[in-house]
């Protein structure tokens, strides 16, 4: 996981060039890389899908998930990190912490994913090993502990310090870093080199009081035990372990690899995975073992052109057969296993059987979608989901012809199982198809693959900003919903508070319904009704965010009451609170980080000025100064080509989604005449 471009897919190709799984390195700038396999990624040679891909380097079997570092693709972090026991964070020993480096490290932090952080590119112009060492304690708050060091930096680079070994390893440029020589210090070399051991020990002596008794003794500390140290500091999440190398000059890969196996967790080292029984409504748990009763996760879909919808699984306990069916609690259907693949990046090999820990791709499931939980359908459990990013940019897309129609719906609906961070909408009153995503880049890869993969011929409008509404105050809604059309009828009666919850929470619902007032059965459908009506608000039809319906009280009827009537009364009580809370626009904030030599500092703050930015400040990088500042996504379309124009090429920038806020008056007026509605 990285900053974009900080080489985590060299990396990878390297990882695989040793471990045997590919005989020739696959480079990105050529579109060579085998794990940036979809023709999209070969020419803009960046990662936008994570491709997973499974090796062996002494005897241990590493699963590698190789996930994207551009922010528009930042769910494909999110639920790898979700599935994965540990993660190596890439730095650029150039940029070191960068923007989306801070993002998913953050994601990191909310699953307590252990992590080994690599300095990758020390060959590279303005490589300094130092700085991006201190970067990472100051703005990732991490704890971080050197275990290697450079030996000279840029053109000088030439080779590793081990602090663990205490010698310097130079690689064999003839074999591509294959071998290495293990050689004495350099004299230059070993006053830091001691002085950075020393350090290490001194850390490693928070975590066990074997080092911490040898070193306060100034007994020599042993390899095993330095190693048994830094596996407990990273498992426990309170340190990470610093490697450094250059992986596009075969340089200190073998290293991490070493790493990877003696600091970052196996299945069993993970605790045990918790769940709730849909039945019981009980929180159980599940240990990381064969033995104990099936579980795993779905957390991704993609569509193969051979083999149809393959499903990404993690199995955190038990085993399961091919051909074998399993539970699928969200959905409440069961899913037959048809076939196991173990995927090597795009290529693929059947397994008969799967087990605790592993992480395959399944064929055969209908009704699954990213982030459901498959479990033994005696013992079942419904495993947390996981949160995605809402979509903050649009665009609205028609059928070039009557028969691309069929195939463009068809096509969306393939897409949106496979990214959780992409949805399309039909506008009830115009009828025109509108699909949103996470920003430029996003869209115009979909677009790209609807064309080329779908084979879909489609006009597509102007990129537009996904705003939403939300209420501001707190509501009671009663709706009693009677249908007779002889025979049976429909009745549902629900009174359900509605009010404004957290910004970024986007719905949460809770029942306070007791003594079977209204049957467990339901329940869940007067939320489903609710969450379907907030696809459109009352102001200007933006989906509406960040609400809480407490379900107070209510009836029903023997004979006329089912699911379906209690769903359309949830929606009903949505639109009727809406309309009374006192609606208001919200707009997507972007974080920005504009990076930008000195002559035009003053040009592009008074640029950010005019875009409506709120400058958060200003700090100096490597002789260049970094602008900080949150702005209004819809003063930002064209900033690329602008903020070129201004530097003559010399700047750049990064933007992230930040949050939702209230627009103002004045925009939110202009924009409802804009689109035709009164204010």
């Amino acid at each position: 996981m990285a900053h974009i471009d900080a080489g985590k897919t060299t990396t990878t190709e390297r990882i695989l060039f040793y471990t045997g799984k590919v005989h020739r390195i696959g480079e990105v700038d050529d579109g060579a890389a085998t794990m940036d396999w979809m023709q999209q990624e070969k020419e803009r040679g960046i990662t936008i899908t994570s491709a997973a891909i499974t090796c062996y380097w002494k005897k241990h079997r590493i699963n590698i998930i190789d996930t994207p570092g551009h922010v528009d693709f930042t769910a494909e972090v999110e639920r790898s990190l979700r599935v994965l026991d540990g993660a190596v964070a890439i730095f650029c020993a150039v940029g070191g912490v960068e923007p989306q480096s801070e993002t998913v490290w953050i994601q990191a932090n909310k699953y307590k994913v252990p992590r080994i952080a690599y300095i990758n590119k020390m060959d590279r112009i303005g490589a300094d090993f130092n700085h991006v060492v201190k970067m990472i304690k100051e703005r990732l708050n991490a704890n971080p502990i050197v275990i290697e060091l450079p030996m000279g930096s840029e053109s000088g680079f030439r080779g590793i310090i081990d602090l663990i070994k205490k010698k310097a390893i130079i690689h064999h440029e003839n074999d591509f870093g294959a071998t290495w020589d293990e050689i004495e210090i350099p004299p230059e070399y070993q006053e830091i080199a001691e002085s950075s051991g020393n350090q290490m020990l001194e850390k490693l002596s928070d975590f066990d009081d074997t080092v911490m008794e040898k070193y306060l003794s100034g007994d020599t500390v042993t390899e095993d035990e330095i190693h048994r140290a830094l596996r407990k500091a990273t498992l426990s999440v309170k340190g990470v372990p610093v490697l450094c190398g250059s992986s596009v000059k075969n340089k200190g890969v073998q290293q991490l690899l070493d790493a990877i196996n003696l600091y970052l967790p196996g299945p069993s080292d993970v605790p045990s995975i918790k769940g709730i029984n849909p039945y019981t409504d009980k929180e159980e748990e599940r240990k990381p073992s064969v033995e104990e009763p099936f579980s795993a996760l779905a957390f991704k879909i993609t569509t193969d052109p051979y083999v149809g919808k393959l499903t990404y699984i993690r199995v955190y306990s038990g085993r399961l057969k091919a051909g074998s069916v399993a539970l699928n609690t969200e959905s409440g259907k069961k899913e037959r296993f048809s076939r196991i693949l173990l995927m090597s990046s795009n290529k693929r090999e059947d397994l008969q059987e799967i087990t605790a820990g592993e992480i395959v791709a399944v064929v055969g499931l209908r009704n699954t979608r990213t982030g459901d939980t498959l479990c033994d359908q005696k013992h079942p459990l419904s495993l947390e989901k996981m949160n995605f990013p809402v979509p903050v940019i649009s665009v609205a897309i028609e059928p070039k012809s009557k028969s691309d129609e069929d195939r463009l719906v068809n096509s969306l609906n393939c897409l949106v199982d496979e990214d959780p961070t992409f949805e399309f909408k039909t506008d009830p009153e115009t009828g025109q198809m509108v699909i949103s995503g996470m920003g430029e880049l996003h869209l115009d890869i979909l677009i790209d693959r609807l064309v080329r993969e779908f084979k879909v011929n489609a006009n597509v409008g102007k990129q537009q900003v996904a705003y939403r509404e939300t209420i501001t105050e707190k509501i009671v809604s009663e709706i009693k919903f009677m249908k007779q059309t002889g025979g049976k009828g429909q009745y549902a009666h629900i009174i359900v508070e509605f009010e404004p919850c957290e910004p970024g929470t986007h719905f949460q619902f809770e029942s306070k319904v007791v003594g079977g007032i209204i049957p467990k059965e339901f329940i869940k459908p007067v939320a489903d009704g609710i969450k379907e009506a907030m696809v459109s608000g009352v102001i200007a039809g933006y989906p509406v965010i960040d609400i809480r319906a407490t379900l107070l009280d209510g009836s029903f009827h023997e004979v006329d009451s089912s699911e379906l009537s209690f769903k359309i009364a949830g929606s009903m009580a949505l639109h009727d609170a809406v309309k009374k809370a006192k609606p208001i626009l919200m707009e997507p904030m972007m974080s920005l980080e504009v990076v930008t030599p000195e002559d035009y500092f003053g040009t592009i703050l008074g640029d950010l000025g005019v875009r409506r930015a709120k400058i958060e400040g200003h700090e100096k990088r490597h002789g260049l100064q970094v602008i900080k500042a949150t702005v209004p996504l819809a003063e930002m379309f064209g900033y690329a080509t602008a903020l070129r124009n201004m530097s003559q090429g010399r700047a750049f920038f990064s933007m992230q989604f930040s949050n939702y806020v209230k627009v103002n008056q004045e925009i939110a007026k202009k924009l409802l005449e804009k689109m035709g509605l009164a204010a």
